[in-house]
């Protein structure tokens, strides 16, 4: 029993240890970007992904991600969005 405990801490310390991204849209303008580096522990990086849009199908650019553990991808993805939606006017 003491072994399943132990591989159950391991699995747990391995997932919080693991990081996320949360892949920043085009467009977003950079004072929500500034304030969500404020306000939550995150890191800032570049990903490369396909754009599949307009004139740009199939071309790979480079996107702004934040970097951070899950329950905080989680939160930062939740503020981008309400951001936005207040930003463009929804809210």
């Amino acid at each position: 029993m003491a072994d399943v405990t132990e591989n159950n801490t391991e699995n747990a310390a391995a997932k919080s240890a693991k990081k996320y991204d949360v892949l920043v849209p085009p467009g977003v303008p950079r004072s929500i970007m500034m304030d969500i580096a404020e306000k939550f522990d995150v890191e800032i990086v570049e990903r490369p992904r396909e754009m599949k849009f307009a004139n740009m199908d199939g071309d790979i650019r480079n996107l702004l991600a934040f970097r951070t553990d899950l329950e905080t991808a989680q939160k930062v993805e939740k503020y981008l969005y309400d951001e936005l939606k207040k930003y463009i006017g929804e809210e």
